[in-house]
């Protein structure tokens, strides 16, 4: 079965004991996925946290992180206290077995590199 790093997120987030909210929806009348806030795919709480996460595949992950450095609602998203994060999914494993699916995670700060 196949599955999107969007699920894949959800189900690492869960095993972490977060309670998770798909943010994301598709938009029939553009025909495109559109994000909360254009950045969000998931909410992720437990207490004394909340987590934003943008989750994609490891080849397209630094592209989302510049991305999201030029979107102004997140820096008010870590402003407000939100803890911000990129998924990045790639399968990998020794040459010869067999690959599993891992997640690299960027975790995006108000003192990352080059923010705006």
């Amino acid at each position: 079965m196949k599955t999107s790093p969007t699920q894949r997120s959800l189900k690492k987030l869960r095993s972490e004991g977060y309670s998770v909210g798909i943010t994301e929806h598709y938009n029939s009348f553009i025909g495109i996925r559109q994000d909360l806030f254009g950045f969000i795919d998931l909410i992720a709480i437990k207490p004394g946290e909340i987590l934003a996460v943008q989750t994609t595949t490891a080849v397209n992950q630094s592209a989302r992180v510049k991305k999201i450095k030029g979107i102004p609602e997140s820096l008010k998203w870590l402003q407000a206290g939100g803890k911000l994060v990129v998924h990045g999914w790639s399968k990998k494993g020794a040459r010869g077995k067999r690959k599993l699916w891992e997640c690299n995670v960027i975790d995006i700060t108000m003192d990352s590199e080059d923010y705006y």
